[in-house]
């Protein structure tokens, strides 16, 4: 069987990020969000290009799931596809990813697994674990608040 492929983005959340429900109800969760660029020179180094800016919405439980998981600064690797759109209000042309599944950078995040399953979790457990999310570990070191160009260099 071949293996089921899709469109990834990696990148960081540049932005707040916003929960808010479609028409139909249905959560969605928009960012803002910024991808690093790098050119590798014949030398072996590599030189840092211009940040590029776009926009990341997910919907319905990737979108909550998202939205508590998630602070400006974080770094992330997405799956899903690139959306293409013109806005009926202006007529201005745009694009956004569209995120199905989303997580953080593992080479960019220190950051701890819950493997208790969801069916005995306790809501103390999940309030600790929420905790964790947000970027405090275990010795309350504090997660970064922006990214940092060291940690975003290639093949990290």
């Amino acid at each position: 069987m071949a293996i089921r492929t899709q469109e990834s983005f990696s990148g960081f959340i540049a932005s707040e990020p916003q929960l808010s429900q479609t028409s139909r109800g249905e959560a969605r969760f928009y960012s803002r969000v910024g991808q690093e660029h790098y050119r590798k020179e014949s030398d072996g180094s590599f030189t840092e290009l211009e940040t590029t800016f776009h926009d990341l919405v997910a919907y319905r439980a990737t979108a909550e799931r998202a939205h508590e998981r998630f602070a400006k600064g974080d770094s992330f690797v997405a799956e899903g596809y690139t959306h293409t759109f013109e806005d009926d209000r202006d007529g201005r042309a745009g694009e956004e990813f569209v995120a199905k599944r989303i997580g953080h950078d593992i080479a960019r995040t220190l950051y701890d697994v819950d493997r208790v399953p969801r069916s005995t979790r306790s809501p103390q457990h999940d309030a600790t674990a929420a905790s964790v999310t947000r970027g405090v570990t275990d010795d309350n070191a504090p997660r970064r608040s922006s990214p940092s160009p060291a940690a975003s260099a290639p093949g990290l």
